[in-house]
């Protein structure tokens, strides 16, 4: 196993995530993972932390995402697959491939494992890219990749807890829309960091309005 410098496996990482997640079209393609690898460092750099690993486990945070495998445990297993052939520490791997097995939202209620400022970066890096602008386009991306209807006015806007939110990985009925209600409107109060509470203040209230224009134009007003 060849030294090499953590510089260098950084780069490594994001040149092999850019090429594997290159042609993804659900919104968790490599510009996702590449905001979030950003927003990480911006949150790094205010919180005291450790940011290699910050870095990788933001750029393998999604290496096999937990809703599209069965093994909710395949992202951690894939990122220690790719992080094995380095000269790391076994503290070192471990610690990022718990982020990545415990980043993602998983319903109203889901007990949030993540316990170090490290993932807790991580974490809100990723769910700083669910609010917003970009956000918006990744809903209706995912949903359109899924088959699944932009708005059912019939079908109940009751956020659905973590039972519920798991089993609509499995279910195309379930309107993009109400993806906001399930999860994005939550994630305000949901950010770990003091940094990470302040930048979703602007993108949460960009939804809201965005919200409110979307209902208003449904019903074919103005």
């Amino acid at each position: 196993m060849a030294s090499i410098n953590k510089q260098t496996i950084i780069k490594k990482t994001a040149d092999h995530i850019a090429k594997e997640f290159d042609s993804e079209a659900s919104g968790h393609d490599w510009y996702h993972i590449k905001r979030v690898w950003q927003i990480a460092k911006e949150i790094s750099a205010k919180e005291k932390s450790d940011t290699f690993v910050v870095e990788m486990g933001a750029l393998l945070h999604d290496i096999a995402d937990w809703k599209e495998h069965d093994d909710e445990k395949a992202g951690g297993k894939a990122a220690r697959k790719w992080l094995q052939q380095f000269e790391l520490d076994k503290e070192t791997i471990n610690h990022i491939c718990h982020i990545v097995d415990h980043v993602s939202f998983k319903g109203i209620g889901a007990e949030n494992k993540i316990n170090t400022i490290e993932g807790k970066i991580v974490q809100d890096a990723d769910r700083l890219d669910a609010i917003g602008a970009i956000a918006i386009a990744r809903v209706f991306a995912f949903g359109g990749s899924k088959n699944r209807p932009i708005h059912n006015p019939n079908i109940s806007f009751d956020p659905l807890d973590e039972s519920g939110y798991r089993q609509t990985k499995n279910h195309n009925n379930r309107p993009s829309v109400h993806h906001f209600y399930d999860k994005l409107l939550h994630l305000k109060d949901l950010m770990n960091t003091s940094t990470g509470k302040k930048m979703a203040i602007r993108r949460h209230k960009f939804m809201e309005d965005y919200l409110k224009e979307f209902f208003k134009e449904w019903e074919g007003n103005g």
